[in-house]
């Protein structure tokens, strides 16, 4: 069966939007500001594309085809990823939405302060039992 001239226009259109939009749209590169700091930022992509045609009817002596596509991508840097030290800190660019928004990006520092904790109990429980030996 002969491809419609359809498919070769959507076929086309998505091959577009794969060239515009791939996963280092969405996590950048990362920029090395010096030796222990690095940047890398992040980024909604939203996408949508559209295509059809028709053909003309029966009537015609030739088979006709007219149709069109179109497809249109927006990328909008949403926040940092800040690599210092052995810690990563989120930075947002935009106020956030929802209470979700928040607990995500005070989960870095939480889990942070948790190792923090964890470390800080297992030096103290060394300490006593050297110190009951």
């Amino acid at each position: 069966m002969a491809e419609h001239p359809v498919q070769g226009l959507m076929g086309a259109t998505v091959e577009k939007i794969r060239e515009m939009a791939d996963a280092n749209t969405i996590i950048g590169t990362p920029i090395a500001v010096d030796a222990a700091t690095t940047i890398i930022p992040v980024s909604k992509v939203t996408m949508g594309f559209a295509s059809g045609g028709s053909d003309v009817g029966a009537k015609a002596t030739k088979e006709m085809f007219g149709g069109g596509s179109g497809a249109g991508v927006s990328i909008t840097p949403i926040a940092f990823l800040v690599v210092s030290n052995g810690t990563v800190r989120t930075v947002q660019l935009a106020e956030h939405a929802s209470p979700i928004d928040n607990a995500i990006n005070a989960l870095p520092e939480l889990v942070d302060k948790l190792a923090a904790l964890l470390k800080k109990g297992d030096s103290t429980e060394e300490t006593a039992e050297t110190t009951a030996e």
